[in-house]
């Protein structure tokens, strides 16, 4: 019976070393999976900070391209009424020389004739 005693003993030695090593591993996973769980938690708030981050840059985005537009619409409507004007104003230059010339011939004495 020693012999089947000493068989026993060594199975049951190896038995629970076999168990203490499944609780280490378990210990292990269980500090990979806090590991884990924590950077979770990290990146879930990271981002929400860069989601609502983002949300102000694509608001402040809209206003600025928005008003670039505006921008835009007001130059081009300057430039359009400046050129009118420049129009105008050549047209205006050259009425006031032909009336300037018709007035220059009607006021200057007459000559002669023989």
């Amino acid at each position: 019976m020693t012999q089947q005693a000493a068989a026993l003993q060594t199975y049951n030695n190896e038995l629970v070393k076999c168990i203490e090593d499944l609780y280490s591993k378990r210990e292990e996973l269980n500090r990979q999976i806090k590991l884990e769980e924590e950077e979770k938690e990290r990146l879930q708030h990271d981002i929400q900070i860069l989601s609502e981050k983002l949300s102000r840059v694509e608001k402040s985005l809209a206003q600025r391209l928005a008003a670039r537009a505006t921008f835009d619409r007001t130059i081009a409507e300057t430039e359009t009424a400046y050129t009118k004007i420049l129009e105008s104003s050549q047209s205006l230059l050259s009425v006031l020389k032909q009336e300037a010339g018709n007035l220059s011939r009607a006021t200057e004495p007459r000559r002669k004739e023989h």
